[in-house]
């Protein structure tokens, strides 16, 4: 951090479900009505819009009168240019940490969780009233840091994406993908399937975690720090042009899993953001592996 330039905050967040109603809805009045149908309340979206606001009030009080600030919408991640001297707090739920982590480079991350207890709390790890001294213990380069690994996609054409919890590789509708696969260490398969999953530590309780629960596997999934990836084919299709024998395994440092495309189109994106995709056309490869970078994620000390 700059001894010079006085550290930006950068505080991410999304518009609430509130919000997003009365965008789709014009008025509280249709917005209610809409929820009724459903069997739920306004009254609780309200008082969940309202913990966000109170939350993002408490964030900006918190942050130094001499620092500079930012603000930016999760759906304007992709246009925001952060700087290095940027300390960026997401105030939400975890996937809009795992969402940022693709635009970083480095920045200490704080996640600020606006209802405590809701929601597991992995990434956001503060409460808004504690968020001063946070602020001060990265100002003073003290605070508790762990280094989260990502997993980065590259086509043969130089596009490159990452994620925090992982990235998938398949038909963009999810139906049937026709590839070849090649291990890291040369063992390869031309495959049916709905899709390549390829997971972090931090994805291990999720997506990972599902498809490794329900084929029983065994080995263990890597922790949040480790340089160590998982990977599993979602439902592989053995017929006498494509096989199912390689559907899951361990990537480690220098290791990579490569697709050669074999189908029209395929698509690559990270942390379930469809709308942020690679797109993959016949005879077109992708290397999945270990990203050289990670996130920076401030925890409690």
């Amino acid at each position: 951090m700059s001894a010079t330039l006085a550290p930006r905050v950068v505080v991410v967040s999304r518009r609430s479900e509130l919000d997003e109603l009365l965008v789709r809805h014009g008025t509280r009045a249709a917005a209610d009505h809409f929820l009724r149908q459903r069997g739920r309340d306004l009254d609780e979206v309200t008082a969940r819009h309202e913990a966000l606001q109170a939350a993002l009030t408490t964030v900006d009080a918190a942050v130094p009168a001499d620092w500079r600030r930012g603000r930016v919408d999760r759906e304007d991640l992709p246009r925001f240019l952060f700087t290095p001297e940027d300390v960026v707090v997401a105030v939400g739920q975890d996937g809009l940490v795992a969402n940022l982590a693709k635009y970083l480079a480095g920045q200490p991350v704080i996640g600020v969780d606006p209802e405590p207890g809701r929601g597991l709390g992995v990434l956001i790890r503060f409460q808004a009233g504690s968020i001063g001294a946070a602020l001060r213990a990265v100002a003073r380069q003290t605070a508790a840091i762990r280094r989260l690994t990502m997993v980065s996609a590259r086509l043969d054409d130089g596009q490159e994406l990452a994620g925090l919890n992982e990235v998938y590789a398949g038909h963009g509708s999810h139906q049937s993908a026709r590839y070849r696969l090649f291990e890291a260490n040369g063992r390869h398969e031309r495959q049916s399937s709905s899709g390549v999953l390829i997971g972090t530590g931090t994805g291990a309780t999720g997506w990972s975690a599902s498809i490794a629960a329900d084929r029983g596997w065994s080995e263990a999934l890597p922790g949040p720090e480790e340089a160590s990836l998982s990977w599993f084919v979602r439902e592989a299709w053995p017929s006498p042009a494509t096989g199912a024998t390689l559907t899951g395994g361990m990537l480690r440092s220098g290791e990579e899993l490569r697709l050669v495309c074999e189908s029209e189109r395929l698509v690559v994106f990270a942390d379930g953001v469809e709308s942020d995709h690679l797109v993959v056309t016949w005879g077109q490869q992708v290397t999945i592996g270990l990203a050289d970078r990670h996130l920076h994620l401030v925890v409690p000390g």
